[in-house]
This record gives structure tokens, C-alpha cells and sequence, in this order.
């Protein structure tokens, strides 16, 4: 059976690969792993959401949905130095490749980093920073985005890039319909960045 960057518990050999990467004006040296999203490289999505938006100074409570190896959640807690920020995945060797990452960036006491049940019940966010894993198919994204949106504070928002061609209008429509404002920030290389607010 073929592993998947969305799977709990890759069982494939680990290989890591070391990168580079300026982010809101910090340069961010990170570990990979093979078998967690984006191997070796800053995936053309989240390069566009990186370059389109930041967040805002103000923000205490940030999650990174969907962490991989961590570039958004460490990026995050540099430029938010008063932030907790928490960093979520379903794949064991990602949290595994943030953690360490997390430790080497000096962030352990403000960067958490836990499976998507171990985020503490009543916890709300400011900013929600996602790259949405839309190959788990449409019914499975509907569901983890209905999940954590309504998590966002009063005045929060959510931040996600989606391809053009996985059907980011149609995401877009879908959240108009869930009652959320979702705004178009910007679009570059076939994709959009959104921010999202509940209703």
C-alpha cells in the first residue's frame, strides 16, 4: 500500500534532507523528512501564502493546521515573539521533524506541538495558518475546516491557500455558505490565499 503525506504513521525509512528559508524577514534553516509534506523544499503553496500574507503583530493564539515539518509554526513563533503558537498533524513524523525543529529554533516553551485531539478543549485562536491537505478529498477537508474555524476568537481569522485547480472557487463558495466572510488576498502560480472569519 502507498504511504501518504496525510498518514498517521509512516512506516517507510526516514530520510532527511536540510533547507533554508527566508520568511517575513527571518532566515529559517529546517530539517525534512521524507514522508511528511514537502520533502526537502517550500512547497509552490505555501510559498505563495508566505509571500501574500503575515500575521497580524497582535495575534497571541496562532495554530498551523496541517504542520508538515513545521516552516508556517516556526515562522510564526519568530514574528510573533508574545504568541503561543501550536503546530497540529495527523502524522506522527511530523510532529516528530517540528519538534525537532522547534528545539533547534529554541521555541519549546512556545511552540506546541501535538496531534489535532491534544489541543486543550475551550482554546481559541486569533490566526488559523493553513495549507489544507485537499488531496484527503473534499468531504474530509469540509470537515476538518468546520472543525476548527468556529475555534477562531471574535475578531480571528483563518489564512489558506488552495489551488486553483483543487477547486479553490468551489471552496470558496462552500465557506460563503457556511455563513463565514471569505475574502480573496491575493493569487499567484494557480492558487488563492483566503482569509476566512465566522460568521
Amino acid at each position: 500500500m502507498s504511504e501518504h503525506y496525510f498518514s498517521a504513521d509512516p512506516t517507510s525509512p526516514a530520510r532527511h534532507a536540510d533547507l533554508t528559508a527566508d520568511v517575513w524577514g527571518h532566515e529559517l534553516a529546517m530539517r525534512t523528512a521524507s514522508g511528511v509534506f514537502s520533502h526537502g523544499r517550500v512547497d509552490l503553496g505555501t510559498r505563495v501564502l508566505l509571500r501574500t500574507e503575515r500575521p497580524h503583530p497582535d495575534s497571541r493564539t496562532v495554530l498551523d493546521l496541517g504542520c508538515g515539518y513545521g516552516l508556517v509554526a516556526v515562522a510564526l513563533a519568530h514574528t510573533l515573539p508574545l504568541a503561543q503558537v501550536w503546530a497540529v498533524d495527523v502524522n506522527e513524523r511530523a510532529l516528530h521533524t517540528t519538534r525537532t525543529n522547534a528545539e533547534a529554533h529554541r521555541l519549546g516553551d512556545r511552540l506546541h506541538v501535538c496531534a489535532p485531539d491534544e489541543v486543550p478543549d475551550g482554546l481559541g485562536f486569533d490566526e488559523i495558518w493553513s495549507n489544507p491537505p485537499i488531496r484527503i478529498g473534499k468531504a474530509a477537508v469540509h470537515g476538518l475546516l468546520q472543525r476548527w474555524v468556529p475555534r477562531l476568537n471574535r475578531h480571528g481569522r483563518a489564512v489558506l491557500v488552495i489551488g486553483r485547480n483543487l477547486g479553490a472557487d468551489s471552496y470558496q463558495r462552500w465557506m460563503w455558505e457556511q455563513g463565514w466572510s471569505c475574502e480573496r488576498l491575493g493569487s499567484a502560480k494557480g492558487f488563492r490565499v483566503f482569509e476566512v472569519r465566522p460568521g
